[in-house]
């Protein structure tokens, strides 16, 4: 029994020490001064199956979300979406996200609903309905209402000042997409609750 308690004790200090490393409790960046324009960040180019991105305060590192896409160039039904990093600070570097993003920041958990639809949900703020499907041409896309519109979602920007890395002080949350009735461009910001 003690040699039980001594492995579980191991592995509570060997986890707590890998969550400090990787995700220390401390302030999130506060900006003096106006905050950067989301429209200025980059834009992810050279992904064929990106479906959208998410980019926040306080860097230019940005979240993709790709199809998952198996050997045999068939959507992996199981885990629909491939999620990683493009670190343009690094020079652009590819990094997968790490145990702590995926379950508690962004991540997404897919549920199939039939017809090759899955409904997607953020690990983060599961209150906004993402609904992967194909289009009319074939081709999966992820949709969502913005501004009560029905539209494939391109880009969702953060915006953060303050707050701690469990905690941070979400200001809004920006969503960008193309209206699928119209074609028009639709950015809609809104303070999450």
């Amino acid at each position: 029994m003690k040699s039980v308690v001594n492995r579980l004790l191991i592995v509570l200090i060997v986890g707590l020490s890998f969550i400090s490393a990787i995700a220390p409790n401390h302030t999130a960046p506060s900006f003096n001064g106006p905050l950067p324009d989301p429209e200025t960040f980059p834009i992810p180019s050279g992904l064929p199956k990106l479906l959208f991105y998410i980019q926040r305060d306080p860097n230019t590192n940005t979240i993709c979300y790709e199809l998952n896409i198996n050997e045999k160039g068939q959507l992996e039904e199981g885990s629909p979406i491939h999620a990683f990093w493009i670190r343009y600070p690094e020079g652009g570097a590819h990094k997968d996200l790490n145990y702590i993003q995926r379950k508690f920041a962004y991540g997404i958990n897919a549920k199939k609903i039939g017809n090759g639809q899955y409904e997607l949900r953020s690990v983060a703020y599961s209150k906004l309905p993402l609904l992967l499907k194909k289009d009319t041409k074939n081709q999966y896309r992820v949709y969502t209402d913005i501004a009560q519109k029905e539209c494939v979602l391109q880009r969702v920007f953060i915006r953060i000042d303050g707050g701690t890395f469990w905690s941070p002080n979400v200001l809004y949350i920006e969503l960008k997409g193309t209206e699928t009735a119209t074609g028009k461009t639709i950015v809609h910001r809104f303070k999450p609750s």
